[in-house]
């Protein structure tokens, strides 16, 4: 069954296209929602401004992305999380940490953006693949390094004041 979209649909179409949908589909979830109406030309001349909207937006949209794979790619990250002396993470380094952390460094990059198979469990150095459409990808480098415990802080402190009195009685 042959509808004009009045919105955008994923994996559907943009606005102000006709569409080739199952009727089920048209009768029972598009029409109802008011998602696309009957393909006259009345109804297509309508919503072809709409679809030029969209189309200058999508195209924004994509120079900014693609600025944005420029800015990240070939970026390193270092992550400090707690773990115990194997190297294993008392948790994990998952996607939402790797994207807060770059939102840190000012690139907008959503969890869904970032591709991992699995979070992130021992101390490591790991290639990340960062996909921001379906022809936009990198892999950003994440060094995942061992959190300083209080214990260590303060034996990292004594040691460098005793090293500072060392050099100033020389």
């Amino acid at each position: 069954m042959k509808v004009l979209l009045t919105d955008t649909i994923d994996k559907v179409g943009i606005v102000g296209t006709v569409v080739d949908v199952s009727e089920g589909y048209a009768r029972n979830y598009l029409l109802p929602k008011k998602l696309a109406t009957t393909p006259t030309p009345g109804n297509i001349q309508r919503l072809e401004a709409a679809r030029k909207e969209h189309e200058a937006r999508m195209k924004l949209l994509r120079e900014q992305k693609e600025s944005l794979l420029a800015a990240i790619t070939g970026l390193e990250l270092t992550i400090a999380r707690a773990s115990n002396e194997e190297g294993h993470l008392f948790g994990s380094v998952s996607r939402r940490d790797i994207s807060d952390e770059l939102m840190k460094l000012g690139h907008a990059v959503t969890p869904d953006d970032v591709r991992l198979d699995e979070p992130l469990r021992r101390i490591d150095t790991f290639m990340v693949n960062v996909q921001l459409a379906t022809d936009l990808k990198t892999q950003i480098k994440i060094w995942v390094v061992r959190e300083k415990t209080a214990q260590e802080g303060e034996a990292t402190a004594a040691a460098s004041e005793n090293s500072g009195d060392t050099q100033s009685t020389e």
